[in-house]
Formats: C-alpha cells, sequence, structure tokens
C-alpha cells in the first residue's frame, strides 16, 4: 500500500505580536456574532501563505524544498504590515473573514511570483488569481441561518481594524498541514532564507 500523501503549502511565519492581535481581534468579533456562525482558526496556525501544494507524495518534498529554496535566495529580507479587515466574496455572501496586508511590498509580489514559477517546473498548476495577500480569520458555516448571515454581513460592514504590526521575512516554510477533529495541525517540513540571511539552503 503506497504511503499517505502530505498536504502541503508553501508561506510565511507571523511574529507573536501579529498573531495576538488577530486574537483579538477573533474575540471582539465572537462577542458581536451569535455562536457557530464562523468556524474559527487558531491564530498561532495562521500564516501568510504564498503556494498551496494540496496532496503531494513524501518523495516529492525534497524537490519542493530545493524549489522553494531557489526561489527565496533571488529576494533581499523585507517587511509587511498587517492591517484592515475584511471577507471573501462580499459581506452578503462572506465565506471567509481575514485582516489584510494593504501595502503589498513589491518584494511579497515577486517571492510569491517566484515560488509560483518554481513549483510549476515541479508540475504544479500556475496560480490563475492574482496574489491577494491575506491572513484568514475564520471560514463561515455554510448552514448558518438569513438572520446570521445577515448579522455577520451588518459586522463586516462596521468593522475597523488598524495596524496589528508588522512582519520582517528573512525565510519562507514548507508547512505539512494535518487535518485533525481538532483542527488542522501545521508542521515545518523545510525552510529557506531569503538572501542576506544566514544560509540561503533549504533545511529541516
Amino acid at each position: 500500500m503506497p504511503p499517505q500523501p502530505l498536504r502541503l503549502f508553501i508561506a510565511v511565519e507571523l511574529t507573536a505580536e501579529v498573531k495576538q492581535g488577530l486574537a483579538r481581534l477573533q474575540d471582539e468579533l465572537k462577542r458581536q456574532l451569535p455562536p457557530k456562525v464562523v468556524r474559527w482558526t487558531n491564530p498561532d496556525g495562521i500564516h501568510l501563505t504564498l503556494k498551496f501544494l494540496g496532496d503531494t507524495p513524501a518523495d516529492k518534498v525534497a524537490a519542493v524544498s530545493q524549489a522553494m529554496a531557489q526561489a527565496a535566495a533571488s529576494f533581499e529580507l523585507f517587511s509587511f504590515t498587517v492591517a484592515g479587515f475584511g471577507c471573501f466574496p462580499n459581506p452578503r455572501k462572506a465565506n471567509v473573514l481575514w485582516a489584510g496586508v494593504p501595502e503589498v511590498p513589491k518584494t511579497l509580489a515577486g517571492l510569491q511570483r517566484a515560488v509560483d514559477l518554481r513549483l510549476h517546473t515541479l508540475g504544479y498548476a500556475k496560480e490563475s488569481r492574482p496574489f491577494s495577500p491575506h491572513l484568514t480569520l475564520g471560514r463561515v458555516n455554510k448552514t448558518i441561518s438569513a438572520a446570521a448571515q445577515q448579522k455577520l454581513a451588518e459586522v463586516i460592514a462596521k468593522t475597523q481594524v488598524g495596524q496589528l504590526g508588522a512582519v520582517p521575512v528573512h525565510e519562507v516554510i514548507l508547512f505539512q498541514s494535518d487535518l485533525r477533529p481538532t483542527g488542522s495541525v501545521y508542521t515545518a517540513l523545510a525552510r529557506a532564507s531569503l538572501a542576506g540571511s544566514e544560509t540561503q539552503e533549504a533545511r529541516p
């Protein structure tokens, strides 16, 4: 029996300050919404995703790590600011709540494109949608009532979020996502440093 594939994605880790800010924002939204309207993401597991790979054979991890390292090595250290709040696709039909990156650094956009292109050489499909960096706070349950949906739209419309902090980026990380009944568990399989960091090789 072949081994189970690994559910993988490439992302940037957040600072403790930003995660604490996201947790406070979630708590404020929870106080305003009825129970069970949103399935909230554990703040400790929130990342800025650059590329979702999905199910990947375990023997492909080394090649993915190397491609990630090659992409990361082409970019200098940079930072981005987390601020703002919104949803996909719109407040009346929201299914994802997020905190945003209102000013996307050119380096961040370039890093995402480089990762996408490097992974395309390994057979992964290129991203068809424009890069829209965001941090997922929670996903709206599909079975909520019309009244709950209306309340959610009102809360989204009135919620204003300032800066939650800055995130210095010195590496990108290949994560494994393990879906469990209590929520997803994330394990870092490899790290790849940007130019100017101590090392530019993918490492466990």
